[in-house]
């Protein structure tokens, strides 16, 4: 049998390169890609390099403007409110359907998740507090089990990460982000749908507030 057609495409591989690099801003907001400088760099073709490029415009890390070429998405003030209202909709939808839908293994992953979360707090490690936050999040988002708002989701959260000014880092943020996840887990634990539903909701109308 020819296995050749699962093989990951070149542009996927090239694609998750040029994602990393824009999430440790080695390539900025607003900075231009050069195609070909960024194919000669890369050791490939243009063609992959250009499928990469549109994969990540997909995604809306990446904005293409008519004949100017391909930046990296800026992310303003009123880009932020629109996300932010669109993934509470989105995330206390899907904290209400986990707790109704999570078995017991999951809420027990669930539960694990929040522990870690709790030692990164205490540690002030911000960098493992966003990893573990971004895990326990998704896991929500599993159990939920909505392929297609968690797409949704997943593309939108990318967009955040263009934004990441540790916003935690702020007076009081970190300790009540870590709240704003007790009352979460708590609520879904007692199998909670209506009050797991508001403590996402009140999780992102703070967070909003914090980077405002």
């Amino acid at each position: 049998m020819n296995t050749k057609l699962n093989n990951r495409p070149l542009y996927e591989d090239v694609a998750d390169r040029l994602r990393e690099q824009i999430f440790c801003k080695q390539l900025a907001p607003g900075s231009w890609l050069d195609e070909q400088s960024l194919a000669a760099q890369f050791g490939i073709s243009r063609t992959p390099m250009r499928e990469a490029i549109k994969a990540l415009a997909s995604e809306g890390l990446v904005t293409i403007k008519m004949r100017r070429g391909a930046y990296v998405t800026e992310v303003n003030r009123a880009d932020l409110e629109q996300i932010y209202t669109v993934l509470s909709l989105l995330e206390s939808k899907a904290a209400r359907e986990s707790a109704l839908k999570a078995t017991e293994e999951e809420l027990n992953l669930l539960d694990h998740l929040h522990h870690r979360l709790e030692t990164a707090a205490a540690d002030r490690n911000i960098e493992q507090f966003f990893e573990i936050n971004g895990k326990f999040h998704e896991l929500i988002q599993d159990i939920a089990g909505n392929r297609w708002m968690n797409g949704v989701i997943t593309d939108l959260r990318k967009v955040l990460k263009l934004h990441r000014k540790d916003s935690l880092t702020s007076t009081g943020r970190l300790q009540s982000s870590l709240l704003e996840h007790r009352e979460i887990l708590k609520a879904i634990l007692k199998r909670d749908e209506l009050a797991a539903e508001a403590a996402m909701l009140k999780h992102f109308t703070r967070s909003l507030e914090a980077i405002r």
